[in-house]
């Protein structure tokens, strides 16, 4: 499945179906056309997955010493473009509570610690207040933005770096601080169950293609180069519904053959709700949307994304694109940062 660089037009949204699905209409020919897919994602085919990473590769492309990936796409021009998005002013926030309670999908919960506090002093005397927080930004609890020095495959970190490049003192290279000043760019909403026309994607639902530009056909809209794609997949809504699970077993996502269709359109970032992987995979890579784009693309993936306001917010306004924008901490030799992204309209 070779990557080809042809760019389709770019088209603006001028209308969509219905902002959220009622059950008590009629489903569309779209709707009961996905609504019946497998919700397994299949399996990883080991040839097909090799000539996939070779032909997505983006190494070397913008030089030998690039560590900037596809955040290259994002010109200064694109940015300005982006802000002209900028209509009502609305912003929102796209981070999940920082989750400091263990449960089935959170491992390593966050730590907040109070260090002065005017339950165990004299407020009367205090001049402040302080606290503590630490956490592990990996994982199926936080939102993060990967770096891309996350994933290595075959020896080796993006742009053909050894693994070796990352230290038990930090990585040298390819670390998460190329986005220190700042990731600001056109973001895309593309809710896929929305198209099927359900509330969420079942656990280990995998995305195609075919569904990414149906759900582009659907909102009128396109993903183009240098933007940043979200992909809903509503899983917070069934977390709500159900409760936890473990993520880490069964995901909804992107099928690993959706990576081509991420290369052509240029797309410079990509974040889902999940981990972008629909899990399990069906073989190894566990995760092969993580090193397609993290290693191969030079893609940072945003994970953990908190993305049900957003979508209801796109589907009232009948209006899937906004100025994103992503400040990553700047951690010296870091492999993640948590973040709070913003979506602005």
């Amino acid at each position: 499945m070779p990557c080809s660089n042809r760019r389709g037009p770019r088209t603006k949204p001028i209308g969509s179906p219905s902002a959220v699905f009622d059950g008590s209409r009629r489903a569309t020919s779209v709707e009961r056309r996905y609504s019946r897919r497998p919700t397994v994602p299949g399996t990883v085919d080991a040839d097909a997955f090799r000539a996939l990473f070779e032909s997505c590769s983006n190494w070397g492309r913008w030089g030998a010493d690039d560590e900037r990936g596809t955040l290259n796409l994002i010109t200064p021009e694109r940015t300005a473009r982006a802000a002209a998005l900028v209509r009502t002013g609305e912003t929102i926030g796209c981070a999940r509570p920082l989750n400091t309670v263990a449960d089935v999908e959170n491992a390593r919960p966050a730590v907040h610690l109070m260090l002065r506090a005017g339950d165990v002093a004299d407020p009367a005397v205090m001049s402040s207040t302080s606290d503590y927080v630490a956490l592990a930004p990996h994982g199926f609890a936080h939102s993060h933005l990967d770096a891309l020095c996350h994933f290595v495959w075959r020896g080796q970190i993006y742009n053909g770096r050894p693994a070796g490049t990352v230290l038990s003192t930090g990585a040298t290279a390819d670390a998460v601080t190329i986005g220190e000043h700042g990731i600001v760019t056109r973001g895309v909403l593309l809710d896929v169950p929305r198209l099927r026309g359900v509330q969420w994607l079942e656990p280990g639902t995998a995305i195609e293609p075919s569904e990414l530009d149906a759900a582009e056909a659907a909102q009128r809209t396109r993903v183009g180069e240098g933007d940043a794609l979200l992909v809903f997949t509503g899983r917070d809504r069934r977390r709500a519904a159900h409760g936890p699970w473990n993520a880490s077993e069964r995901l909804a996502g992107l099928r690993y053959t959706c990576a081509p269709w991420l290369h052509d359109r240029g797309v410079a970032l990509l974040g889902c709700d999940g981990v972008s992987d629909a899990l399990p995979s069906g073989g190894e890579p566990r995760q092969p949307i993580h090193v397609l784009c993290l290693v191969a693309m030079g893609l940072q993936l945003l994970d953990n994304l908190d993305l049900a306001r957003l979508a209801a917010s796109c589907a009232e306004r009948a209006r899937w694109e906004f100025l994103f924008a992503v400040a990553p901490l700047r951690i010296a030799g870091g492999t993640a940062s948590p973040v709070n992204p913003i979506a602005v309209f």
